[in-house]
């Protein structure tokens, strides 16, 4: 099982559509077999499920994502762990524990317009 962690510096990147890169793991589902960071190369928001599917990936913990990510991820089968924030490495341990769930909170609902991120404000950190 590939999982991808929304990925800047180490930390859970805020907003799913505008992530940099992902750590991607490579897993037995219980421990880390392999993992890389992998740029997105400026692929945005609609682009980054084929990102994703590409490389194999059937789970993301991310901080925020739109309602519409969400369900393109699921629709291609896809698990979505969004609502997290700290450590990258730490939640993809957390996860493959049994400790770290999806966070509905972590939903953007609303469109991002000039000078606004999803990190600033509480639904989406």
């Amino acid at each position: 099982m590939k999982i991808a962690v929304a990925y800047d510096n180490g930390e859970i990147f805020a907003h799913f559509g505008k992530c940099p890169s992902f750590l991607i793991a490579d897993t037995d589902g219980k421990s880390v077999l392999s993992k890389e960071i992998v740029s997105t190369n400026g692929s945005g928001h609609s682009a980054l499920f084929g990102f994703l599917a590409e490389r194999g990936v059937s789970v993301v913990i991310c901080g925020g994502i739109g309602q519409g990510a969400r369900e393109a991820l699921a629709g291609g089968n896809i698990a979505v762990i969004a609502g997290q924030s700290g450590s990258a490495e730490a939640a993809l341990m957390f996860y493959l524990n049994g400790d770290l769930k999806d966070n509905p909170a972590g939903s953007c609902s609303h469109h991002h317009g000039e000078g606004h991120s999803c990190g600033e404000h509480g639904s989406c950190s």
